[in-house]
């Protein structure tokens, strides 16, 4: 495989991954131990392959499949809602049911398997986005996933009381999940606080559920806020992202890359 020289995408190369009945585009660049960062809505945009190369450069393989939209594109709002109705219209995403884990997840989880396979070590890393945010909680039913990171779950989405606290897992993996956590398995999530895509509520279930080995980063982005946060603010490690010391969004990338290298290279 050749690295893309020039445009959204440079540095990173293009292969597809079959699992089952189902084949993808996956991106890869770097070395070292590995981590999925799977994509938000619409798709691999300029900003999250922004955001992974600076994975790679604090010394990760990565690995970013292509789920849904086109591969580089920027961010808009109709090639955002032609996303969002090919998430909602696909068997494969459980955006509006409850207690149920996406079908794509057995895909992930057979990716994250090949590749531990590959690089070896204690297990592999994800982190999940938005409409992905709770895959890689997910994923830590897989025994290769050790550092499981969701960032802004979004699904199912937050409509009504029950879908705000649902986690996007089925009552057999949640389980699962919570055996890992008892074993030593840990969970950190990231939120803006006036997000209403995912509300306060979904993080404390998952305090619930998973107890002290839950760790939340919930970002500030009230009106007034001192960092001048957007109330609309959505997309921690993307589109929100301020690349400065001290920016409460650098804080949390800084804690997703401690995360990585405490639980990749330690175990």
């Amino acid at each position: 495989m050749t690295a893309t020289e020039v445009g959204p995408l440079a540095g990173f190369s293009c292969s597809t991954f079959t699992h089952g009945t189902a084949t993808r585009e996956v991106f890869r660049s770097g070395s070292g131990p590995g981590v999925i960062i799977i994509h938000e809505l619409p798709g691999i945009t300029p900003a999250v392959a922004d955001f992974a190369r600076r994975v790679v450069d604090a010394g990760f393989t990565v690995l970013v499949p292509s789920l849904v939209g086109t591969p580089g594109k920027p961010v808009s709002l109709g090639y955002t809602m032609k996303s969002v109705t090919q998430v909602c219209i696909s068997r494969e995403f459980s955006t509006w049911a409850m207690n149920s884990t996406s079908p794509i997840i057995e895909w992930l989880r057979a990716l994250a398997r090949a590749l531990h396979a590959e690089v070896g070590g204690p297990g592999v890393g994800a982190v999940g986005m938005c409409f992905s945010g709770g895959f890689a909680l997910a994923m830590a039913v897989e025994e290769a996933m050790v550092a499981p990171v969701c960032s802004q779950p979004s699904l199912p989405f937050a409509i009504g009381w029950a879908r705000t606290r649902d986690i996007g897992l089925s009552p057999t993996d949640l389980e699962l999940v919570r055996e890992r956590t008892v074993a030593g398995q840990c969970v950190l999530a990231l939120r803006f606080t006036n997000d209403r895509m995912v509300p306060a509520v979904r993080f404390q279930r998952l305090r619930d559920e998973l107890g002290d080995r839950f760790t939340a980063v919930e970002i500030d982005s009230s009106p007034g806020n001192p960092h001048g946060i957007r109330k609309i603010a959505h997309s921690v490690l993307t589109e929100e992202f301020a690349d400065r010391p001290g920016h409460p969004t650098r804080d949390a990338f800084d804690r997703v890359v401690a995360f990585f290298t405490e639980r990749l290279a330690s175990g």
